[in-house]
């Protein structure tokens, strides 16, 4: 069990690490925060998966630590907040397609 939660450590430090490089604007938080979160979940996630298979499928486990540390460093990112995003579907002033000046009054 020992040299499985070390590759559980190491693979949720290489999904953190692969987050950081790959999406750098999505990650306002700390490094050490997003890689903290996919080590940590990686291993909660490898260990959980250990005892429900009984130790039987490591290669699962380790599947499934990786899919614990993807899913938990997702959820600090914050694509709303990247440089160069600007939130383009607030704030429309004439969302009907007619500007008031283009509408024009039937006479009665």
């Amino acid at each position: 069990m020992l040299i499985e939660s070390i590759a559980f450590a190491l693979v949720g430090l290489v999904v953190g690490g692969a987050a950081l490089l790959r999406l750098p604007g999505y990650f306002r938080a700390s490094r050490a925060l997003v890689l903290g979160t996919a080590a940590g979940a990686a291993l909660g996630g490898g260990v959980v998966a250990h005892f429900c298979l009984d130790g039987r499928f490591p290669v699962v486990s380790v599947v499934f630590s990786a899919l614990a540390a993807t899913v938990l460093t997702s959820l600090l990112a914050r694509p709303d907040l990247a440089a160069g995003r600007a939130p383009a579907h607030r704030h429309h002033p004439h969302r009907g397609g007619v500007h008031r000046a283009a509408r024009r009054h039937r006479p009665a």
